[in-house]
Protein backbone atom coordinates (compact mmCIF):
# COMPACT_ATOMS: atom_id res chain seq x y z
CA UNK A 1 0.00 0.00 0.00
CA UNK A 2 1.52 3.15 -0.82
CA UNK A 3 1.06 6.39 1.43
CA UNK A 4 -1.00 9.27 0.25
CA UNK A 5 2.07 12.14 0.20
CA UNK A 6 -0.18 14.93 1.66
CA UNK A 7 -0.51 12.88 4.49
CA UNK A 8 2.94 12.31 4.63
CA UNK A 9 3.32 16.19 4.70
CA UNK A 10 0.56 17.03 7.28
CA UNK A 11 2.25 18.57 10.51
CA UNK A 12 1.47 16.38 13.52
CA UNK A 13 -1.15 18.59 16.06
CA UNK A 14 0.93 18.92 18.99
CA UNK A 15 -0.46 17.95 22.19
CA UNK A 16 -2.80 21.54 23.62
CA UNK A 17 -3.14 22.51 27.35
CA UNK A 18 -6.62 21.59 29.01
CA UNK A 19 -5.88 24.27 31.82
CA UNK A 20 -3.03 26.45 33.53
CA UNK A 21 -3.31 27.62 36.87
CA UNK A 22 -1.27 30.06 39.25
CA UNK A 23 -2.94 28.14 42.20
CA UNK A 24 -3.13 29.99 45.72
CA UNK A 25 -0.37 31.19 47.47
CA UNK A 26 -0.63 31.53 51.67
CA UNK A 27 2.50 33.21 52.83
CA UNK A 28 5.99 31.10 51.43
CA UNK A 29 3.48 28.27 49.96
CA UNK A 30 1.07 28.61 46.40
CA UNK A 31 -0.94 25.51 45.97
CA UNK A 32 -1.00 24.60 42.40
CA UNK A 33 -3.46 21.62 42.57
CA UNK A 34 -6.02 20.40 44.94
CA UNK A 35 -8.95 17.97 44.83
CA UNK A 36 -11.59 20.38 44.02
CA UNK A 37 -9.56 21.22 41.08
CA UNK A 38 -7.04 20.18 39.35
CA UNK A 39 -6.51 17.12 41.62
CA UNK A 40 -10.50 15.92 40.64
CA UNK A 41 -9.19 16.04 36.45
CA UNK A 42 -5.12 14.77 37.17
CA UNK A 43 -5.27 12.16 39.82
CA UNK A 44 -3.76 9.99 40.76
CA UNK A 45 -2.28 13.10 41.32
CA UNK A 46 -4.10 15.78 43.83
CA UNK A 47 -2.15 18.43 46.01
CA UNK A 48 0.82 20.14 44.65
CA UNK A 49 2.48 22.68 46.74
CA UNK A 50 5.26 25.25 45.41
CA UNK A 51 7.35 26.60 48.66
CA UNK A 52 9.44 29.12 48.32
CA UNK A 53 10.53 30.25 52.29
CA UNK A 54 13.35 32.82 52.23
CA UNK A 55 14.14 33.59 55.78
CA UNK A 56 14.60 32.56 59.88
CA UNK A 57 14.99 28.64 59.78
CA UNK A 58 11.82 27.40 62.02
CA UNK A 59 10.22 23.73 63.08
CA UNK A 60 6.46 22.61 62.19
CA UNK A 61 4.42 20.70 64.06
CA UNK A 62 3.71 17.05 63.31
CA UNK A 63 0.36 16.00 61.70
CA UNK A 64 -0.85 12.87 60.14
CA UNK A 65 -1.97 11.36 56.82
CA UNK A 66 -3.86 8.47 55.72
CA UNK A 67 -4.88 6.84 52.51
CA UNK A 68 -2.37 9.13 50.49
CA UNK A 69 1.12 9.08 49.54
CA UNK A 70 3.45 12.62 49.54
CA UNK A 71 6.74 13.12 47.77
CA UNK A 72 8.74 16.14 48.68
CA UNK A 73 11.72 17.77 46.65
CA UNK A 74 13.91 20.29 47.59
CA UNK A 75 15.42 22.18 44.70
CA UNK A 76 17.05 24.69 46.99
CA UNK A 77 18.21 25.14 50.78
CA UNK A 78 17.52 22.52 53.60
CA UNK A 79 14.45 21.13 55.00
CA UNK A 80 14.20 18.61 58.09
CA UNK A 81 11.96 16.01 58.86
CA UNK A 82 11.05 13.70 61.65
CA UNK A 83 9.32 10.32 60.13
CA UNK A 84 6.98 7.98 62.17
CA UNK A 85 9.25 6.68 64.12
CA UNK A 86 10.52 9.81 65.42
CA UNK A 87 13.97 9.60 63.39
CA UNK A 88 14.51 13.00 62.56
CA UNK A 89 17.43 14.00 59.80
CA UNK A 90 17.64 16.80 56.93
CA UNK A 91 17.03 16.59 53.19
CA UNK A 92 19.50 18.86 51.32
CA UNK A 93 18.55 20.28 48.11
CA UNK A 94 18.45 17.76 45.07
CA UNK A 95 16.91 15.22 47.76
CA UNK A 96 13.66 13.15 48.61
CA UNK A 97 11.45 12.28 51.07
CA UNK A 98 8.62 9.48 49.90
CA UNK A 99 6.01 8.68 52.97
CA UNK A 100 3.23 6.33 51.92
CA UNK A 101 1.04 6.92 54.55
CA UNK A 102 -1.30 3.87 54.15
CA UNK A 103 -3.66 3.33 56.81
CA UNK A 104 -2.60 6.38 58.76
CA UNK A 105 0.82 8.26 59.94
CA UNK A 106 2.01 11.43 62.10
CA UNK A 107 4.88 13.10 60.56
CA UNK A 108 6.83 16.59 60.82
CA UNK A 109 9.27 18.49 59.91
CA UNK A 110 10.65 22.45 58.82
CA UNK A 111 13.37 24.19 57.74
CA UNK A 112 17.22 24.08 59.29
CA UNK A 113 19.13 26.82 58.02
CA UNK A 114 18.41 30.68 57.22
CA UNK A 115 18.38 31.27 53.53
CA UNK A 116 15.95 30.66 51.04
CA UNK A 117 14.71 26.92 50.76
CA UNK A 118 12.48 26.27 47.33
CA UNK A 119 10.79 22.88 46.25
CA UNK A 120 7.78 20.99 46.03
CA UNK A 121 5.41 18.61 47.88
CA UNK A 122 3.23 16.23 45.42
CA UNK A 123 0.40 13.55 47.14
CA UNK A 124 -0.77 11.22 45.05
CA UNK A 125 -3.78 8.78 46.20
CA UNK A 126 -3.15 5.54 47.13
CA UNK A 127 -5.22 2.69 45.17
CA UNK A 128 -7.53 0.98 47.41
CA UNK A 129 -4.76 -2.58 47.64
CA UNK A 130 -2.61 0.14 49.49
CA UNK A 131 -4.61 2.94 50.97
CA UNK A 132 -5.05 0.74 54.37
CA UNK A 133 -2.03 -0.94 54.23
CA UNK A 134 1.74 -0.62 55.86
CA UNK A 135 3.34 3.04 56.45
CA UNK A 136 6.83 3.26 54.39
CA UNK A 137 9.56 6.32 54.93
CA UNK A 138 12.43 6.62 52.36
CA UNK A 139 15.09 9.61 52.21
CA UNK A 140 16.81 9.47 49.19
CA UNK A 141 20.00 12.01 48.65
CA UNK A 142 20.58 13.60 45.91
CA UNK A 143 23.25 11.38 44.40
CA UNK A 144 20.72 8.72 44.62
CA UNK A 145 18.60 9.95 42.64
CA UNK A 146 18.85 8.63 39.01
CA UNK A 147 18.67 10.83 35.57
CA UNK A 148 18.69 10.68 32.12
CA UNK A 149 19.94 13.47 29.98
CA UNK A 150 18.15 16.91 31.38
CA UNK A 151 15.39 14.46 33.65
CA UNK A 152 15.96 13.14 36.65
CA UNK A 153 13.58 10.55 38.12
CA UNK A 154 12.00 11.36 41.25
CA UNK A 155 9.39 8.32 40.85
CA UNK A 156 8.61 5.68 38.63
CA UNK A 157 11.24 5.67 35.26
CA UNK A 158 12.49 7.21 31.96
CA UNK A 159 14.71 6.06 29.62
CA UNK A 160 17.48 4.53 31.38
CA UNK A 161 16.67 5.63 34.87
CA UNK A 162 14.62 3.85 37.26
CA UNK A 163 13.60 5.11 40.77
CA UNK A 164 14.34 2.83 43.72
CA UNK A 165 11.09 4.14 45.36
CA UNK A 166 8.26 1.52 44.33
CA UNK A 167 5.95 3.70 42.51
CA UNK A 168 1.83 2.73 43.82
CA UNK A 169 0.75 2.77 40.84
CA UNK A 170 1.54 3.37 36.65
CA UNK A 171 3.26 7.31 37.51
CA UNK A 172 6.07 9.15 36.09
CA UNK A 173 7.52 12.18 38.24
CA UNK A 174 10.35 13.58 37.21
CA UNK A 175 12.03 17.16 37.65
CA UNK A 176 13.93 18.42 34.51
CA UNK A 177 16.37 21.76 34.14
CA UNK A 178 17.35 22.91 30.76
CA UNK A 179 19.48 25.92 29.42
CA UNK A 180 18.39 28.78 27.43
CA UNK A 181 17.85 27.63 24.11
CA UNK A 182 17.77 23.41 25.08
CA UNK A 183 15.04 21.27 23.62
CA UNK A 184 13.39 18.27 25.34
CA UNK A 185 10.73 15.70 24.18
CA UNK A 186 8.63 13.74 26.45
CA UNK A 187 6.83 10.52 25.43
CA UNK A 188 4.56 8.95 27.60
CA UNK A 189 3.86 5.06 28.17
CA UNK A 190 0.84 3.96 26.80
CA UNK A 191 -0.77 4.10 29.54
CA UNK A 192 -0.18 7.80 30.79
CA UNK A 193 -2.63 9.84 29.78
CA UNK A 194 -2.66 11.97 32.43
CA UNK A 195 0.05 14.40 32.09
CA UNK A 196 0.99 18.21 33.55
CA UNK A 197 3.87 19.96 34.81
CA UNK A 198 4.77 22.76 36.94
CA UNK A 199 7.69 25.47 36.48
CA UNK A 200 9.97 26.22 39.51
CA UNK A 201 11.88 28.68 37.68
CA UNK A 202 12.52 30.18 34.25
CA UNK A 203 10.10 30.68 31.05
CA UNK A 204 8.86 27.47 28.96
CA UNK A 205 7.26 27.01 25.51
CA UNK A 206 5.35 24.37 24.94
CA UNK A 207 4.71 25.82 22.43
CA UNK A 208 2.21 27.94 24.71
CA UNK A 209 4.72 30.26 27.17
CA UNK A 210 4.56 29.00 30.90
CA UNK A 211 6.27 30.62 33.45
CA UNK A 212 7.51 30.34 37.43
CA UNK A 213 4.90 29.24 39.31
CA UNK A 214 2.81 28.03 36.63
CA UNK A 215 1.12 24.57 36.47
CA UNK A 216 -0.34 23.49 32.85
CA UNK A 217 -2.53 20.03 32.89
CA UNK A 218 -2.29 18.98 29.10
CA UNK A 219 -5.49 17.26 27.03
CA UNK A 220 -5.98 13.61 28.06
CA UNK A 221 -3.84 11.07 25.45
CA UNK A 222 -0.67 9.55 25.22
CA UNK A 223 0.75 11.96 22.73
CA UNK A 224 4.35 13.09 23.59
CA UNK A 225 5.06 17.23 24.05
CA UNK A 226 8.04 18.74 23.03
CA UNK A 227 9.16 21.48 25.45
CA UNK A 228 11.48 24.26 24.43
CA UNK A 229 13.82 26.53 26.97
CA UNK A 230 13.24 30.30 26.56
CA UNK A 231 15.34 30.88 29.62
CA UNK A 232 17.22 29.02 32.15
CA UNK A 233 14.52 26.98 33.52
CA UNK A 234 13.72 23.99 35.99
CA UNK A 235 10.28 22.43 36.15
CA UNK A 236 8.38 19.09 37.44
CA UNK A 237 6.33 16.62 35.25
CA UNK A 238 3.97 13.89 36.53
CA UNK A 239 2.49 11.35 34.52
CA UNK A 240 0.25 8.69 35.17
CA UNK A 241 -2.40 6.64 33.94
CA UNK A 242 -6.11 7.88 35.49
CA UNK A 243 -7.02 7.05 39.13
CA UNK A 244 -10.27 5.25 38.93
CA UNK A 245 -11.97 6.07 41.86
CA UNK A 246 -13.55 8.81 44.01
CA UNK A 247 -11.58 11.03 45.85
CA UNK A 248 -12.77 10.73 49.41
CA UNK A 249 -11.41 13.66 51.83
CA UNK A 250 -10.82 13.87 54.81
CA UNK A 251 -8.70 17.26 56.38
CA UNK A 252 -5.15 15.29 55.95
CA UNK A 253 -6.40 12.56 54.04
CA UNK A 254 -7.46 11.06 51.11
CA UNK A 255 -9.43 7.96 50.43
CA UNK A 256 -11.64 6.02 47.61
CA UNK A 257 -14.46 5.03 49.75
CA UNK A 258 -16.26 6.38 53.63
CA UNK A 259 -15.40 3.20 55.06
CA UNK A 260 -12.22 3.25 54.12
CA UNK A 261 -11.73 7.07 55.24
CA UNK A 262 -13.41 6.12 59.01
CA UNK A 263 -10.77 3.23 59.01
CA UNK A 264 -7.88 5.74 57.94
CA UNK A 265 -9.00 8.53 60.69
CA UNK A 266 -9.62 5.71 63.48
CA UNK A 267 -6.23 4.81 63.05
CA UNK A 268 -4.60 8.52 63.26
CA UNK A 269 -6.55 9.33 66.13
CA UNK A 270 -5.01 5.94 68.16
CA UNK A 271 -1.29 6.62 66.88
CA UNK A 272 -2.18 10.36 68.20
CA UNK A 273 -2.91 8.90 71.58
CA UNK A 274 -0.04 6.98 72.10
CA UNK A 275 2.04 10.17 71.21
CA UNK A 276 0.30 12.38 73.59
CA UNK A 277 1.04 10.21 75.81
CA UNK A 278 4.70 10.07 74.60
CA UNK A 279 4.76 13.93 75.24
CA UNK A 280 5.37 14.36 71.30
CA UNK A 281 1.95 16.54 70.59
CA UNK A 282 1.47 19.62 72.20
Amino acid sequence: MVANPATLMRPRLRRPIARRTRGRTHGSITRLMSPSDFGEILKPFVFLDLFDHEGPPFNGPLHPHSGIATLTYVAEGAVSYIDPDNVRGTLPAGGVEWMQAGRGMWHGGGLDKAGRTRGFQLWIALPPKLELGPTISLYQAPDDVPEDGPARVLLGRYGTASSAIASPAPINYLVVRLKAGERWRYEPPASHTVLWVAIASGVLSTPETLRHGQLAAFDSSNEAVEFAALADTEFVLGSAAPHEHDLVLGYYSVHTSMEALRNGEAQILSIAKRLAREGRLD
